[in-house]
């Protein structure tokens, strides 16, 4: 599985400096950057590539810190509970019972005890 989410990414990364190399020099009629007008007369001009990875960034970071917290938060309950669990359980047992050694037999009187 690890192996799987690893290539994933591979395939990611490389179509992402594929994207980035393709787009990154334009023909010379364009300058290559992208306006983003961000509030009022200010206006941000970017490139393509840098625009599309600050979204994507944009997008997961928020997602992937929620996805952390949310697995240590249940990582915390279940040991929490393990916890709980093992120390009932070692509240519950019995003392051993008594019992004769296993090479000892046991005598007749011992055996015929409904007589």
């Amino acid at each position: 599985m690890n192996f799987l989410k690893t290539a994933f990414w591979v395939i990611v990364a490389v179509a992402l400096a594929l994207f980035t190399k393709a787009n990154w020099i334009v023909a010379p009629t364009y300058s290559g950057y992208v306006p983003v007008k961000l509030w009022g007369d200010v206006i941000l001009e970017t490139r393509l590539p840098v625009l599309i990875i600050a979204a994507f960034l944009l997008g997961l970071v928020p997602m992937w810190l929620w996805a952390r917290a949310t697995k240590w938060q249940i990582k915390r309950k279940l040991n929490s509970t393990e916890r709980a669990l093992a120390s009932s359980i070692a509240s519950q047992q019995p003392s051993d019972p008594v019992l004769p050694p296993a090479d000892k037999p046991l005598s007749p009187s011992e055996n015929s005890g409904d007589q």
